[in-house]
């Protein structure tokens, strides 16, 4: 152990490492006015001493008592530091630790030095265990995703930055990666790690209390052109009551949030596509009039389903509440609205009262990676074209098996990508979603089995998505002289040229949609 301790520092060359990571963990941790931070993945000490440089008071955990040694003795070398360390088991942390923190550190890749689930559930609650109410956790980890699934590329622009080192996978499967490390002097080490996929990490710190959790690669929110090195997990321990709520949507979906609540955005759909629905439509002509092509869409998704009056329906993502509307009208059913945009949820209680259906119809604020209803409370899980703004559509799933009675119908659309889809072809909608994947019909397959459900049917009829695209494109410039002083010009050339790029990714064989149905 002595001999790979002393050439850790090689390997991970803190000069380089300074600057490909630039002020990142700094700022986040200024940006949430931290000021006392445990590093409880020290090493041989290079964060513990860039915190201590930075003015944060830091004490220093490891489990390795040869590393802390390294550490202590590289914190007199950088800057004269005296660090404060602890040899310390994480699945004991607070007893080998004193005192609670404003964040925790858990970084270079060391989380997936535990092999047991129990372990790593009980490291994970006494990391938040000993945080302050408001604490946070960045915990960082390999792309073992991309490694399992034949996409490894490591750059070594991020994390492990020697010249003349490098760091190769010997083995991977579902259980074990191995590493080896070979030096510029022809040694060589291996190391042993569990090959963590990022949305499993994601789940348990949800599982254990966190209450959001923001994921970023390799430094970046969002990375669409290239598989990242590594995952950083930012995980909030700060619970927000339920008028806080909307603090704790994720990335993605506070930014789908902001951009619907724009006023150009509300103006463009609400002109655009007649203020009822946001939705792929089905036509059956070029020139077909968006708004009864986005109506056939919501009465082929109903003939998929037995409705009646005693029928309990959520819409995730109901937007103006259209579908809500027609079903609430055709059947007497009663629906629930969940939708992130407070604009056009007002919007649908105005049109829900107009058309004498509020009675009928309930609108509620809030995410779908997070709805405010109690378990299995619906026959009828109904979404149209919402999913692809989740940064964590597993989490959606989950909600989605949470809030659905036994025996009930879960119906859906989403543009999604093919299982073999080529991500340069949907880089420029991943770009324009601020996004780093989309669903795709594995994908659902695959999560709604897990949890239980079962695949009644996928009605394929991806040939609509660059009919509805491009009909909204025609529509729009047809009418961009009736639109302009009331929308921004750079919103309609920014939506013109997303609403290519639809119609160009859906022709290029990359993307799916239709219609989805499960059973629970």
């Amino acid at each position: 152990m002595t001999g790979f301790v002393d050439k850790w520092d090689e390997l991970i060359d803190w000069k380089k490492r300074w600057a490909s990571e630039g002020d990142f963990f700094v700022q986040q941790l200024k940006d949430r006015g931290v000021e006392k931070v445990l590093d409880v993945a020290t090493g041989t000490g290079f964060h513990s001493v860039r915190l201590l440089e930075e003015g944060f008071e830091t004490v220093s955990a490891d489990g390795s008592a040869e590393m802390l040694a390294k550490a202590f003795s590289n914190g007199q070398g950088y800057g004269g530091h005296i660090l404060r360390v602890v040899q310390a088991d994480w699945r004991y942390l607070n007893r080998d630790v004193h005192g609670t923190y404003d964040a925790i550190i858990c970084l270079g890749n060391s989380f997936t030095h535990l092999f047991s689930e129990r372990d790593r559930r009980k490291a994970l609650a006494e990391f938040y265990a000993m945080l302050k109410h408001d604490g946070v956790l960045i915990l960082d980890q390999r792309n073992y995703d991309a490694l399992l699934d034949g996409q490894y590329g490591n750059s070594h622009t991020y994390y492990y930055c020697g010249e003349e080192v490098s760091a190769e996978p010997d083995h991977v499967d579902e259980g074990l990666a191995r590493f080896r490390y070979t030096f510029n002097d022809q040694s060589q080490y291996y190391l042993n790690m569990f090959p963590l996929r990022k949305n499993y990490v994601r789940r348990l710190m949800r599982e254990v209390g966190f209450q959001r959790v923001d994921t970023y690669g390799d430094f970046q929110e969002t990375y669409q052109a290239d598989e990242p090195d590594f995952f950083i997990h930012i995980a909030e321990k700060g619970y927000r009551s339920d008028d806080e709520l909307t603090e704790a949507y994720s990335s993605a979906v506070q930014t789908a949030r902001e951009y619907y609540n724009s006023s150009d955005a509300d103006t463009f759909y609400h002109t655009i596509w007649g203020g009822t629905d946001i939705h792929v439509g089905l036509y059956q002509s070029e020139n077909d009039d968006i708004g009864e092509a986005s109506v056939r869409t919501v009465e082929r998704m109903a003939e998929k389903v037995r409705i009646t009056p005693d029928t309990k329906v959520i819409d995730i993502g109901a937007g103006y509440g259209g579908s809500a509307r027609w079903l609430a009208r055709t059947y007497g059913c009663h629906v629930t609205c969940l939708n992130l945009s407070e604009v056009e949820n007002e919007r649908n209680r105005e049109k829900n009262r107009a058309e004498g259906l509020d009675h009928l119809i309930h609108v509620i604020d809030g995410s779908f990676e997070d709805i405010p209803v109690q378990d299995n409370g619906f026959d009828l899980v109904w979404s149209q074209d919402a999913f692809l703004h989740s940064g964590d559509r597993i989490r959606v799933i989950e909600e989605v098996a949470r809030v659905i009675r036994r025996g009930g119908d879960f119906v859906f659309t989403d543009p999604m990508a093919t299982d073999d889809a080529d991500r340069q072809a949907l880089k420029p909608i991943l770009q324009r979603l601020h996004l780093d994947t989309m669903g795709t019909p594995g994908f659902y397959d695959r999560e709604t089995a897990r949890l239980g459900m079962t695949k009644a049917e996928f009605d394929d009829l991806t040939s609509q998505l660059p009919n509805h695209y491009g009909r909204v494109l025609a529509e729009t410039e047809r009418r961009e002289p009736e639109l302009k002083g009331k929308i921004s010009d750079a919103y309609l050339e920014h939506m013109k040229t997303g609403l290519r790029n639809w119609v160009n990714g859906g022709k290029s064989g990359s993307l799916a949609w239709g219609i989805s149905h499960y059973r629970a």
